[in-house]
């Protein structure tokens, strides 16, 4: 089992977009990610091989960005980050959590599906031209 723990948002983001830069082609940097941070609603979790940054407006929760390196896949620590996210979202009143996620990632789709989500629509071309689902968990959820 993971650790996971809350990020400060007053602290430097610089950490985080490494991790971006380790898990995506087009990474988020550590000036867009602490705007993120700051922004009413937003929450992070993390560990040294990822994190996941949310936000909670009024009864909707929405995972932005979930990062594992490519070492640590496979082993739970997308489960531990997502589920804490959950959780918190869960404590901050809603009902109900969104995020997009590339249709081409099965490894993915296999967590968020292990977890409760569903598909609730598709944005074609969302990903530079890779099409994304929008999927959809319920809240409150039975976490494992």
């Amino acid at each position: 089992m993971f650790k996971v723990e809350t990020f400060d948002p007053a602290s430097d983001t610089a950490s985080l977009a490494v991790l971006h830069a380790a898990c995506f082609d087009e990474a988020w940097d550590a000036a867009s990610l602490h705007s993120m941070l700051a922004a009413p609603g937003a929450f992070a979790f993390h560990h040294p091989d990822g994190f996941v940054l949310s936000r909670v407006a009024s009864d909707e929760a929405e995972i932005l960005t979930l990062a594992v390196t490519p070492r640590a896949r496979g082993k739970g620590l997308g489960r531990a980050l997502l589920s804490a996210a959950i959780a918190q979202a869960q404590r901050c009143g809603a009902k109900a959590m969104f995020l997009e996620v590339g249709s081409d990632n099965p490894a993915a789709l296999a967590l968020y599906a292990a977890l409760g989500f569903v598909n609730v629509g598709s944005r074609k071309g969302y990903y530079r031209g890779r099409d994304a689902l929008v999927l959809r968990l319920s809240l409150p959820a039975d976490l494992p």
